[in-house]
């Protein structure tokens, strides 16, 4: 009862974060508009210039406020609906509400470290903190005991565990070609750093969220323990994450930028990803036990 209370607390606190940081994203415009910096490496670019993104580029900062409207109105709707599904015992709402936290920390992960820093920056670290308590708490709810045994023998594990070996070969490879040529060619740092220290969508999708994925598909296609806690929670965050990666390649689309073949390959793996979200939840048993 103590995971179920201190999840519910947890969970009520992030919506309510989330909510502020979306809507301040969205609805903010004060600022100069669009101007040129000079940054430390010499090159030129233009920085946004208005609202809360003010001092993020301008081809960063409409994605963040693409991002933000998915937050609002999918991340915060779906975090309230696992989470009462959750409490009722569920499972499945279990994993749904798993995955849910998941996304949340992972975005303010990158909010907090890849954000020009603003007013909303104890905000971001307050839902890092809330998200990462909570995530773990409602993983330990599910466990590693007989957890094989919550799902169907037909559930397609050798199917969705590949897509997610498959997803994070070749997003890494994406990333890869970006990082590796300026190292060949003598020029070490790529374009994309911006006016930004370092490249952290790239390091941290190679660091951790790409090998996660690999190792949770792996380990789901081996019918592991591991792999039955890991893959249905990364497809529930990957489902959501991708939706909001639409959203931005929505966003820079409507400025004017080249989005081939983005517009094609991400909504093609948002609509894969939930879809195997889909499969996965539906071929897991219900517990006998109220979330505790």
């Amino acid at each position: 009862m103590r995971h179920k209370k201190s999840v519910t607390i947890l969970s009520v606190v992030i919506m309510l974060l989330s909510i502020i940081a979306a809507t301040t994203g969205i609805f903010s415009t004060g600022g100069p508009g669009a101007y040129q910096v000079e940054t430390v490496r010499g090159d030129q670019v233009t920085v946004y210039g208005k609202g809360i993104y003010k001092h993020m580029s301008i081809d960063v900062a409409p994605q963040g406020i693409a991002q933000d409207y998915v937050t609002l109105f999918v991340a915060v709707p779906l975090l309230l609906i696992s989470l009462v599904w959750a409490r009722k015992g569920s499972m499945k709402g279990r994993f749904l509400l798993a995955g849910t936290l998941s996304y949340f920390l992972v975005t303010y992960l990158f909010y907090l470290v890849m954000g020009m820093y603003n007013l909303l920056f104890l905000v971001y670290a307050a839902l890092l903190g809330t998200s990462f308590f909570a995530l773990s708490q409602t993983l330990f709810a599910i466990g590693l005991d007989n957890i094989a045994d919550h799902f169907e023998p037909l559930t397609p594990v050798r199917s969705t565990g590949g897509f997610l070996i498959f997803n994070s070969l070749t997003i890494g490879l994406m990333w890869l070609g970006i990082v590796i040529p300026p190292l060949l060619n003598g020029t070490i740092i790529p374009e994309q750093v911006e006016h930004y220290t370092t490249l952290i969508v790239q390091g941290l999708d190679l660091g951790l969220l790409l090998p996660l994925s690999f190792v949770a598909g792996l380990l789901f296609m081996k019918k592991k323990p591991m792999g039955y806690l890991l893959a249905p929670v990364y497809f529930v965050f990957l489902s959501v994450l991708m939706t909001a990666l639409t959203a931005k390649v929505i966003a820079m689309g409507l400025l004017g930028q080249n989005v081939i073949p983005a517009i094609i390959i991400i909504p093609l793996v948002a609509l894969i990803s939930i879809t195997c979200t889909f499969l996965i939840l539906k071929n897991i048993r219900e517990a006998d036990n109220e979330f505790a």
